[in-house]
């Protein structure tokens, strides 16, 4: 269930209530008059099931309410009701497979921002990497892999696709390649660094590793591997499953090729630089392909559904 808390103003309070009491899913109605200061109006509370929430929201900000007022809507993790049970049932379709579209719009943007935070997780996941790739010890590669937050511009890349918005595609390839330019020349100065501390040498990166020389050796493996991890990812964020992202961020190379990229040209390495860029293209590249491609068809069943079923029924003629 999705909480919602609106602000409407006062002479459009009826309005708004009458397409809440008309959509399917709704539950728990509550209106606070002139409880609102800013903006001044009436608060209206409303549970509602998150398959219907995405056609509500809609038909909200179609009155006009997020511009003359508020719109806020919360997942509820428990609610005990016999009216949210039969909410829920009465609502088309099933919550897991609803899209927020506002949601998912929101939270990649915000995952998206070329920010000092943003750069310092890439850059220390970068630079856990190579010490991974110098040792040849896959718990640091896993661990780097985890750590890395280079999902959050690729589903706001592919979610930008979808819905047509070049703002934040431009937002979310500046993050992208900005945040992996930043890290990796971070990363071939810690390089430099470990290597004027005896920690790193040239040995190291031109020895057998069995455990990780598969980082500069892509294939079509890699690419495929990238795709799968595309549509689990996006999954994962459409449905609120966001545990399934540790597991997405584990399975792709994008930090370890983009560590050992860095290492090797700063080894002067150029071949085993030229096969991580590549594998970090490929990895970049399946992701963004199977997340647009996930949410099209996503967008396209679930518009089926509400074609077939909508949640929001049509208003009396006046």
């Amino acid at each position: 269930m999705l909480h919602l808390r609106l602000i409407v103003p006062a002479d459009r309070t009826d309005e708004v209530v009458e397409l809440l009491e008309r959509t399917a899913g709704t539950a728990h109605l509550a209106v606070l008059a002139g409880a609102a200061r800013s903006p001044a109006g009436d608060v209206v509370l409303c549970d509602v099931a998150r398959e219907a929430g995405d056609e509500l929201i809609d038909a909200l900000r179609g009155l006009g309410i997020d511009r003359t007022g508020a719109i806020t809507a919360e997942t509820m993790d428990l609610t005990l009701s016999a009216d949210a049970d039969e909410a829920e049932r009465q609502a088309p379709g099933a919550g897991a497979d609803a899209v927020l579209w506002e949601e998912l719009t929101e939270v990649t943007h915000e995952e998206s921002v070329f920010s000092a935070t943003y750069v310092a997780f890439l850059g220390v996941a970068v630079m856990l990497a190579a010490c991974g790739v110098m040792l040849d010890n896959v718990i640091l590669i896993v661990g780097a892999m985890a750590v890395g937050p280079e999902f959050g511009p690729l589903a706001g890349i592919s979610t930008a696709l979808v819905q047509r918005a070049p703002r934040l595609v431009a937002a979310s390839l500046w993050a992208l390649i900005g945040g992996f330019a930043v890290a990796m020349v971070l990363t071939a100065g810690f390089a430099w660094l470990m290597d004027a501390l005896g920690l790193f040498h040239a040995g190291m990166v031109t020895a057998h590793r069995p455990n990780t020389g598969f980082i500069w050796h892509p294939d079509g493996l890699s690419f495929v591997v990238a795709i799968l991890a595309g549509v689990a990812g996006t999954l994962s964020l459409t449905s609120a499953k966001s545990g399934a992202l540790i597991g997405v961020a584990i399975s792709v190379t994008t930090v370890p090729a983009a560590a050992n990229a860095a290492v090797a040209f700063s080894y002067q390495d150029l071949t085993q630089a030229r096969g991580s860029t590549e594998q970090l293209l490929a990895n970049l590249g399946g992701i963004v392909l199977a997340g647009t491609l996930t949410l099209l068809v996503q967008k396209a069943l679930w518009g089926r559904q509400r074609r077939t079923d909508p949640a929001v029924k049509p208003g009396p003629s006046r």
